[in-house]
């Protein structure tokens, strides 16, 4: 019911819609169509739904140069990789006729691509809105053929430059995905020993170039045979990210070498973050290793909690003090701090959200996950379990997200 009154039914609304509307799913396949979109294409819905759209709609064998099938998909790629809309430039893609199998018909499109986001910004839908301009387009065998000849040529050039000018925007894109990684490199401590201990780390970017470079680590030598390793996530991507994860990493490692524990050290850096424009709800964890007194000591601030592997195989989520983000409070408190005893052969584990979050999943499904992968590799040395990890994790097409793993042998 809407504020009207009027009870609306959404579905008849959509059957409705005077332009043609798909909704497809994130593997690509048609889960419903408007009447439009039956018509103008002429086929019927049980030749759409439940099929894969390239395969109701591949490219024509007669045309060598035809694209209509390529720059769909990577529309629709985009879409699913940002959750952002894609505006198509305008296409030729050319359809064979549903009554003359073989006979292909010369067809002009405009499409829009649309994302349905669920639960934690996840792509459920796509919305695949078309427009179709082939009458426009060939408006030139009309007795005003001169004019219109004129309008299809601007039409059609104004399309392709608008798509070149896409293109060079998605070559910047990648340029600045360069030099974000080339400065969070230089940013970031070398892996290796820290002290007389060794800590495997893998920083794993994105496959988008829109998605890097907000991730971090830092490992600090603290006196009495401590260390001190933390693991973060800026808001935000790309050179600003970068610039402001450099900021924010610096800022903790000098304050853990002062503050009197994880939380002090969290505590001084959520104040330094609210003066740092792109800082607010970053988030972060911080672990003192006591090697002498076999003790964890921790503090999270919105972060995915450290695990714990037990040399015999058990898993534990160090989630005993789990905050908000840095900046994410409006009255400043001290943050919690809680403790955990650890014996020799255990392994602490700290990792970003790329680790273990999957579009359309519950997070709970990523930690059983991490779980499982600990469990099943326990025996390896922490180089080799932080690459089985990563390959056990990430989707073989590559993490949407950027990941930081940090694995020690305690």
């Amino acid at each position: 019911m809407t504020d009207t009154g009027i009870d609306i039914d959404y579905t008849a609304v959509f059957r409705r819609l005077p332009s043609m509307v798909a909704l497809l799913t994130p593997e690509l396949v048609y889960a419903d169509v408007n009447e439009e979109y039956l018509r103008i294409s002429g086929r019927t819905r049980e030749q759409l739904v439940g099929r894969y759209v390239f395969d109701v709609f591949p490219d024509s064998p007669d045309n060598a140069d035809a694209q209509g099938a390529r720059n769909l998909h990577l529309s629709l790629q985009r879409v699913l990789a940002t959750g952002e809309r894609d505006s198509m430039a305008l296409q030729r893609y050319d359809v064979q006729r549903a009554d003359r199998p073989g006979v292909w018909e010369q067809r002009y499109w405009s499409p829009v691509n649309t994302p349905v986001l669920g639960p934690g910004g996840r792509v459920i839908l796509l919305v695949h809105r078309v427009e179709e301009v082939t009458e426009l387009i060939k408006l030139g065998g009309l007795p005003d053929g001169g004019r219109t000849r004129v309008l299809e040529a601007e039409l059609y050039t104004r399309a392709r430059e608008l798509q070149e000018v896409n293109e060079r925007l998605r070559r910047a894109h990648a340029r600045e995905r360069e030099v974000a990684l080339a400065l969070q490199e230089a940013m970031l401590p070398d892996p290796g020993d820290i002290g007389h201990h060794r800590v495997a780390v893998r920083y794993q970017p994105a496959v988008s170039a829109l998605n890097v470079c907000g991730d971090w680590y830092d490992l600090v030598d603290l006196p009495g045979d401590r260390i001190g390793v933390a693991v973060g996530d800026v808001v935000g991507h790309g050179l600003r990210a970068a610039g402001v994860m450099g900021l924010l990493r610096s800022a903790l490692s000098a304050t853990s070498r002062v503050a009197e524990g994880p939380a002090q050290a969290l505590d001084v850096l959520g104040l330094y973050a609210r003066s740092v424009e792109g800082a607010e709800n970053t988030t972060v964890v911080q672990v003192t290793v006591d090697w002498a007194g076999h003790v964890l000591t921790y503090s999270c601030a919105g972060h995915p909690p450290p695990a714990l592997l037990r040399a015999h195989g058990a898993v534990e989520f160090l989630d005993g003090a789990t905050d908000p983000p840095l900046g994410a409070r409006l009255e400043h408190l001290p943050r919690p701090q809680e403790r955990a005893a650890f014996t020799e052969g255990d392994t602490l584990v700290l990792y970003t959200d790329g680790l273990i979050e999957r579009r359309r999943e519950d997070i709970d499904v990523g930690f059983a996950r991490l779980s499982e992968a600990l469990t099943r590799h326990r025996d390896a040395h922490p180089e080799r379990l932080a690459d089985a990890i990563l390959r056990d994790l990430l989707p073989p097409d590559g993490a949407t997200d950027d990941t930081v793993l940090v694995v020690i042998r305690l």
